[in-house]
Order: C-alpha cells, then structure tokens, then sequence
C-alpha cells in the first residue's frame, strides 16, 4: 500500500498560523492534501497534527488523524522524529487489516508547491529504480550556490562558509553564479521514501534524514516551505502555473 503522511501543527515561531495561511482561495495545507487525493498511485492518506483546524481541513480530504504527541510538538521538535512516530502509528494501524507499506508519500502543511503529478512521478521512479530509497522534489537555485555562503568571524566580517578549496582550484572560481554548474535543493514539497528510509532514520544522510542515502530528484522550480511573508507571492504565482 502506497500512504501519504502530512505533517502540521498548531502555531509557529515564525511566520503565525502559516499553515493556515489562505493563497488563492485555499489554506497552504490543502494543497499537500489536494495532491494526495488527486494522486492515482496514493491509497490512503494520514495527518500528523495538534491543531483542530488542520483536523477540521484534513477530514474534507477523506485523510485519517494521527494525534501528535505533545514532545512532537515544540518548536524545537525535529521534522524527521515527527515523520518517523507518523510512519510506525499508519503502520500499526495498516497491521490491523494486514497491509503493508510499499512507500510513503511525505508532506508539509506548509508547503502548497506540489502536485499529483510530482506525486505519482517520485512514485513510479521509485517503483522502477529499486537502488534508489526515495525521490524528492528539487529546485535549482544556483544564487544560493555554497561557493556564495558566508558567515559571520568574530569581529564581525564575513568569511566564506565553506572553505573556497572545497570546490577546487580558487584560482579557476568566479562570480558568475552557474560557474559550478546547477545547485539542486530539496525543496521540501514531497519526499517519497521507502519504509526503510523511516525504519532506519539514523542511518539517512543529513540534512533531511528521511530521504535516505540514494536519492533521486523530482524536477521543479521556485518550491518552498513557507516560512516567511516574501515567500507568499512567490507561492501564490508558482500555484498560477501548476494548476
């Protein structure tokens, strides 16, 4: 069985309610949750979440609700701890019917730059390329190339975040920003993974340990999670031209 897993909670640090935040006529966590159900390959869809609206919302959706648990839902809580305790709750409650999952369709309620066919792309390729532990949607922002990275010293100037060595020979850089050739993020709008990805989540590489090691792209452009007001128009124009 092929289950998609959204993620969401109650409040934020950042930017308020952001999950709830209306872009074209729709909360940003319907998004996720109206690619899932459009999906062809998504059997059946869960919400891992403390706020009531988010359960309220999902429910339209035909989605199940998986309480978070309190220590799941701090600030401080790691997405990937929050996506692992959803996995094992959908995989005692499949074990109930005795099903077992083939792959897991992981989204944000705060990302609405996703589609079913991103969806169902990540799904065959995985279905295909059995080498592979998942396939993620990925942006090419090459003006945030790590060779352009900086950081503060302690009096204050900025130095370069990575050693300019790390990308070969300094005398051979430039400033020009595709000189190192395209700079693929994982840009946070669906992750599908294999079961083991979540069985074994120490063993995944950083920064999203979810995704496993050998992770395959799923071309996009301009996706995000929303964390900041600036990015709301760029969502509201990325939805324009994707549905």
């Amino acid at each position: 069985m092929i289950v998609a897993l959204m993620m969401g909670r109650a409040g934020s640090r950042g930017l308020k309610n952001k999950n709830l935040i209306k872009v074209n006529n729709k909360r940003i966590c319907e998004y996720p949750l109206l690619a899932a159900k459009k999906s062809r390959l998504v059997e059946n869809i869960y919400v891992t979440t403390n706020c009531p609206k988010i359960k309220k919302i999902s429910k339209k959706y035909n989605a199940k609700i998986i309480n978070r648990p309190k220590k799941l839902c701090t600030s401080k809580a790691l997405g990937e701890d929050v996506f692992e305790h959803g996995y094992f709750e959908i995989k005692k409650d499949l074990m109930k019917i005795s099903q077992k999952i083939d792959l897991v369709v992981l989204l944000m309620a705060n990302s609405a730059t996703v589609t079913s066919e991103m969806i169902d792309k990540g799904i065959k390729f995985l279905q295909k390329n059995k080498s592979f532990d998942s396939a993620v949607s990925t942006s090419v922002y090459n003006m945030w190339s790590p060779l352009r990275a900086r950081k503060l010293d302690k009096s204050g100037a900025l130095k370069p975040f990575v050693p300019f060595k790390i990308f070969g020979n300094p005398k051979t850089l430039n400033c020009d920003r595709d000189s190192q050739g395209d700079v693929y993020y994982a840009d946070m709008s669906v992750s599908v993974v294999k079961p083991k990805c979540l069985e074994n989540l120490s063993s995944g590489l950083l920064p999203q340990k979810w995704m496993g090691k050998k992770i395959a792209p799923i071309k996009s452009w301009g996706g995000c999670d929303v964390d900041f007001k600036w990015q709301i128009p760029l969502v509201e124009y990325w939805i324009k031209h994707n549905r």
